[in-house]
């Protein structure tokens, strides 16, 4: 069982609003069903390490901040010696790894995953540091779509492809743990930060909801005006939570 269970970002919450009270650019329903699938994948991979028999703590969706830089992390899973830290992707289709950069197949480059998660590991280690806590940390990208495929795929990188899915929980159940006690679990979770995520980008939707209305005709109807505007009441409350 979870100790932190995912919940839906702050973003994807109000890009559901958004998508559901407004005509969508073609750009902007792209972004959002780019969050849309990340999610489902982080929820795809919640489901897999729920199975988990061992002695551990699996820790969720979290927003961590460390030396004023504030980073996120897909999954921690915790045992007495060691942190599994996992960058879980939801990518679909073909791609391909070269000269250090993944791309698509037309060779349009895209986020490098390694990246991100180097910066990840390297910001929860100085966070632990700074806590008294000195355990080996072990980080992987996560392919979690079962169609997806990379080309010229590294056999050195720490990257785990939909197939080995199941070794990775054989690993992880085999893992030896004594399980931590209630205080050391409270002061792991405290690590989270509970104000919303200032990484969100406020002033896309901001301009999002500006744009919609400038394309609305003067007939515009009274519901659809006061949901426009309920939408911007949520940007607001995000954006005065955030400067608390």
């Amino acid at each position: 069982m979870a100790y932190k269970p995912s919940s839906v970002p702050e973003e994807l919450k109000v890009l559901r609003i958004l998508n559901n009270r407004m005509d969508l650019t073609s750009e902007q329903e792209k972004y959002y069903l780019y969050k849309e699938k990340g999610f489902e994948g982080e929820v795809q991979f919640d489901l897999l390490t729920e199975q988990l028999q061992s002695d551990c703590l699996i820790l969720n969706d979290l927003l961590l901040e460390v030396n004023n830089t504030f980073f996120q992390i897909d999954t921690l899973i915790l045992f007495q010696e060691i942190i599994y830290l996992f960058e879980v992707k939801n990518y679909e289709g073909d791609y391909c790894y070269r000269k250090e950069r993944f791309e698509t197949i037309s060779g349009k480059e895209i986020k490098n995953s390694l990246d991100q998660l180097n910066r990840s590991t390297s910001l929860l280690r100085q966070l632990l540091q700074k806590f008294g806590y000195h355990l080996t940390i072990e980080a992987y990208v996560v392919f979690i779509n079962p169609e997806f495929f990379l080309y010229q795929a590294p056999t050195d990188k720490p990257i785990i492809y939909p197939a080995q899915l199941p070794q990775l929980m054989r690993k992880l159940n085999n893992e030896p743990s004594k399980l931590l006690t209630g205080l050391q679990r409270l002061r792991i979770n405290s690590f989270h930060c509970t104000r919303l995520n200032p990484l969100i980008p406020i002033q896309r939707f901001r301009l999002m909801i500006i744009r919609s209305f400038l394309k609305v005709s003067l007939v515009l109807s009274v519901v659809h005006f006061y949901a426009l505007l309920q939408v911007e009441n949520l940007c607001v409350q995000i954006v005065d939570k955030w400067k608390e």
